[in-house]
């Protein structure tokens, strides 16, 4: 059993930086993939970026050269580094995690309850 809890959303304005957290519980964490999905109003869940137990990561063509995914296994966490932020990015973002490596957000088994981001033109 894995829980998951986000942290480090907020309201910021175009070009800025913002860095979301994800603590896991559970003494597996360093065995599954994890991975952060966006949600906007009235829009589909998409994927990200994920991070594989051994350090591979993927990043989403919209966002890739802006955010970076990383891990410490040690503190249980995965992190979300956000910079040059546009208003399109504005949603609810989740972290998950699974024992596969996909960008399916229907195969995640484990979800954290999600921190928005909202950010200004």
């Amino acid at each position: 059993q894995v829980h998951l809890v986000e942290s480090g959303g907020g309201l910021v304005q175009a070009g800025d930086s913002l860095r979301l957290s994800c603590t896991a519980s559970g003494r597996t964490f360093s065995s599954y993939t994890m991975a952060w999905f966006r949600q906007a109003p009235g829009k589909e869940r998409e994927f990200v970026a994920y991070i594989t137990r051994s350090r591979v990561t993927y990043e989403a063509n919209s966002v890739k050269g802006r955010f970076t995914i990383s891990r410490d296994n040690s503190a249980n966490t995965v992190s979300l580094q956000m910079n040059s932020l546009k208003p399109e990015d504005t949603a609810v973002y989740y972290c998950a995690a699974d024992q596969k490596t996909t960008t399916d957000s229907t195969r995640y088994y484990y979800w954290g309850q999600g921190t928005q981001v909202t950010v200004s033109s």
